[in-house]
């Protein structure tokens, strides 16, 4: 009797030996007796075809033989509602081995491999006890407390190349909104003025991107045809092509003095918490504009409005808040130097972002590193 093991799928299929034997490599049990497993196959593809040859050479080794359905793994949904449906589809089309399910139905929690999640359940190890890899369904991970997950469980985040596309366009529209004065257009059209103001050329405007990253990189490449002056900082040294790079705390005074129009793209870490903030504002060239595409927690709110009355900034874009959705009665909604988007620079699509997601799990499933992992240390 042979005893082999393919894990290849959900379908296990048994041969039972009708006389005792010695095994070793089978892991049931070192000495079989009759009745007991010693041939195990997973099959995953012609499954029908492999039942059948397998039917055929059990007969003649005089073998009787049974299949048994294995559950398959299955990721867990808590995210949008309203894109749960898109992802399913696309799912059950590309990757029919793994099981949908959407939040709060997570039916049996032995099942649940993954979890795709904008916030994850307080709870999460204890509710999910077989868990392996949490995919945060965004560019960041600033919104999950990372202290409440377990440090053995990965936590990857979502590389969408509709983000990005996303993310460029916003900031080319940011961008060219202040470098037009589109916000001082609107407020005379409020006034009914009609008056044009001076024209800077693109190739005399210095604009400066705070974060280095991946998705600031490509903002910096979609705004290198207008002709800015483009400046980059980071807390760690980077090189990009045609932006001047800046590093570190020694460096960021510098980087402010030469930046006509700030823009932020940091991820929210401890250290960066804030950092939009008075004394930062100070170190802008007066009359300098401010777009934040990172976080609301990046800004302090009353040294904007401080900052924008007493003219050291003369506009702000801003697609984040402290909190959100604005009240009603927040100063910003009236301010004519603010422009207020809710939080719409970029968002999920699943068709664009389902490729990389899957890819990351077939990764896992080998054994291989998954891209976008978060660096726990550094909180991204």
């Amino acid at each position: 009797m042979i005893y082999a093991e393919l894990a290849l799928s959900d379908v296990q299929i048994n041969c039972f030996s009708p006389r005792k034997r010695q095994i070793p490599s089978c892991p049931a049990s070192t000495t079989q007796s009759a009745g007991q497993r010693c041939f195990s196959v997973t099959p995953t593809l012609c499954k029908r075809l492999f039942r059948q040859i397998l039917l055929a050479t059990c007969g003649m080794m005089g073998l009787h033989f049974h299949t048994q359905e294995m559950p398959m793994p299955a990721l867990l949904y808590k995210a949008d509602p309203a894109r749960a449906e898109r992802w399913r589809v696309l799912f059950a089309e590309h990757a029919p081995d793994i099981e949908w399910r959407v939040w709060p139905d997570i039916g049996d929690p032995a099942d649940i491999h993954y979890l795709g999640a904008w916030l994850a359940p307080d709870d999460l190890q204890e509710l999910l006890p077989n868990l392996k890899v949490l995919f945060a369904l965004s560019a960041g991970v600033d919104q999950l407390d990372l202290s409440r997950i377990p440090k053995s469980l990965p936590v990857v985040r979502l590389l969408d190349p509709g983000i990005s596309h996303g993310m460029c366009e916003y900031a080319s529209f940011a961008v060219l909104s202040l470098h037009r004065e589109m916000l001082r257009y609107r407020q005379q059209q409020v006034e009914g003025l009609w008056k044009a103001q001076p024209l800077i050329p693109a190739n005399k405007r210095r604009l400066g991107v705070m974060g280095l990253g991946l998705q600031a990189q490509h903002i910096l490449s979609s705004l290198k045809p207008f002709g800015f002056q483009l400046s980059g900082w980071a807390r760690s040294a980077h090189q990009v092509e045609g932006v001047t790079c800046y590093a570190g705390e020694e460096q960021l005074s510098e980087f402010l003095g030469q930046c006509d129009i700030l823009l932020c793209v940091l991820p929210l870490t401890a250290q960066t918490e804030g950092i939009l903030n008075r004394q930062l504002f100070e170190r802008l060239p007066e009359g300098a504009a401010l777009i934040n595409m990172g976080r609301g927690g990046h800004l302090v709110e009353t040294d904007l409005l401080d900052a924008l009355d007493s003219g050291q900034l003369s506009a702000a874009v801003l697609d984040v808040l402290q909190k959100e959705p604005a009240p009603a009665d927040h100063p910003f909604w009236q301010h004519p130097k603010i422009l207020l988007t809710p939080h719409v620079a970029a968002m999920t699509q699943p068709e664009s972002a389902f490729p990389g997601l899957l890819d990351n799990i077939r990764r896992f499933e080998r054994g291989e590193a998954m891209q976008g992992q978060v660096d726990r240390g550094q909180g991204y």
